[in-house]
């Protein structure tokens, strides 16, 4: 039997580049090589093309941009009867036929539906929620709004608008009115908390509206939530389910914002969560809803508050989750009993199912 040829897409113009590299690095050195051909292309901060052929492990803080013997411009191809990416070599644009892409982008212009677009375009199938699934699950407002009408327990929030600021005094004794400080400040369109602030009085209400409105032209207003901060991992399609282990945060910083996921380490995950298995039955029954109200396919992380009365908050879901090996989602999967590499096998088997 031929190999599968996946092409694995990494980097790209968002807050989140280099998370991407360290996700691509893992993915790629674990998908299952007797399986499949893996063609690694990446996207520069600047939003450049090019194939890498050189080693995964160089991802990492950009070290794959240092020689450029291993670089070459590449597209994928919007034009269906190609099915593949354009590679520009000396003699001209070649041809690589491609079975299915793997985006193994976060944030913006790769988890938001943008990217997702371009491969159906393409008509190449690809790992993960399809382009309006996408879009919805990046936009936090958007949903909200879904979620809420499904019936899933949310924070209470409102939204405000960049113009809005040109009334500001008004913006704040609306939102005041709404619910009492500290209040959490979201832009709604960005991953992994960047842009994110508490705002504990009306001071640190306009500053951190500033710094939200730097990320997006919305922004969500949430009440506080007091709970453990839980995660669940939901994988499939039509028969989706969620991974039988949750996961808790336990952040050192106030909130698990972008230093405290990424940077500082300091961070203490307990696998399994501590909490009774009635409340993981319930974050489980939740996740799937969640999953399926937005129409997620192939794979999501879904966030949680667990409170102490023994009700769940849904905090958001992140479609293309961090993915090292020591990342939740996949450590998550691997405590219930699905090693690494063999989720990135069902993930991949998923996107050829979808397309089938």
């Amino acid at each position: 039997m031929s190999k599968i040829t996946v092409a694995v897409l990494f980097g790209g113009v968002s807050s989140e580049h280099d998370v991407s590299l360290l996700s691509a690095s893992s993915v790629i050195k674990n998908i299952p090589a007797e399986k499949y051909d893996v063609v690694m292309v990446g996207i520069t901060k600047e939003g450049k093309w090019l194939r890498y052929t050189g080693d995964p492990a160089m991802l990492p803080q950009s070290g794959w941009l240092k020689n450029c013997e291993n670089l070459t411009p590449a597209v994928i191809s919007p034009d269906r009867t190609t099915k593949g990416l354009l590679v520009l070599e000396k003699d001209g644009w070649k041809t690589i036929p491609v079975d299915v892409v793997f985006p193994v982008l976060h944030g913006k212009n790769g988890e938001d539906g943008t990217m997702q677009g371009l491969l159906e375009l393409a008509g190449i199938p690809y790992v993960g929620c399809g382009v309006l699934s996408s879009a919805m699950c990046m936009d936090k407002a958007v949903a909200h709004m879904v979620l809420e009408h499904a019936g899933i327990p949310m924070a209470k929030w409102e939204l405000v608008r960049t113009h809005e600021m040109n009334e500001f005094d008004a913006v704040a004794q609306r939102l005041e009115n709404a619910f009492p400080y500290p209040m959490f400040v979201k832009p709604a369109n960005a991953g992994s908390s960047v842009g994110v602030s508490k705002a504990k009085d009306r001071s640190g209400l306009r500053n951190a509206l500033e710094i939200a409105f730097k990320e997006d032209s919305k922004v969500i207003v949430e009440t506080t939530i007091v709970g453990k901060e839980v995660e669940t991992a939901v994988l499939g399609n039509f028969d989706a389910a969620a991974a039988q282990v949750i996961g808790e945060l336990t952040p050192a910083a106030e909130f698990y914002d972008y230093n405290a996921k990424y940077i500082d380490g300091t961070t203490e995950l307990h696998i399994p969560a501590r909490i009774s298995e009635e409340m993981a039955a319930k974050l489980r029954e939740l996740a799937v809803k969640a999953y399926k109200a937005l129409d997620c396919k192939g794979l999501t992380r879904v966030d949680f508050f667990a409170l102490e009365d023994g009700s769940v908050i849904l905090n958001e879901l992140n479609t293309l989750p961090g993915f090292t090996s020591i990342s939740m989602y996949p450590k998550l999967w691997e405590a219930s009993g699905v090693p690494y590499s063999e989720l990135l096998d069902k993930v991949i088997g998923y996107a050829l199912e979808s397309k089938a």
